[in-house]
């Protein structure tokens, strides 16, 4: 089975999350995604695939967030994914994409679900 996480190694439930996957037998690809992130509309697929908002698609935590005003809850879905797009670091993690579908594994249990 074919498996992409799309990890940040700073992140303890992604971290976990990987671990998850690879004691399935599974060595995953692994994308550092504020390194590459992905494209709008693979970011607009894998919320929809996952079944969220995009608004649960966004980290909240941290200083970024706040500067930018990002609690607003006006501000439109797109206006969401191009702060995204443009501060990867805002898109939540982490995502796992597998044939069995995607899952914004938090927490990293959820993983399970798609292995």
């Amino acid at each position: 089975m074919s498996i992409t996480i799309y990890h940040n190694t700073a992140c303890g439930t992604s971290r976990k999350t990987l671990e998850a996957i690879r004691a399935s037998g599974v060595e995953p690809r692994i994308i550092d995604y504020v390194k590459n992130p992905p494209s709008r509309a693979e970011l607009q697929e894998m919320i929809a695939k996952a079944g969220i908002g995009v608004r649960q698609a966004m980290r909240n935590k941290g200083d970024l967030y706040v500067e930018l005003g990002l609690a607003d809850v006006s501000l439109s879905d797109q206006a969401l994914l191009d702060t995204m797009m443009a501060h990867p670091i805002l898109i939540e993690r982490p995502f796992v994409v597998t044939g069995k579908g995607v899952r914004l594994c938090r927490p990293s249990e959820l993983v399970q679900e798609i292995l």
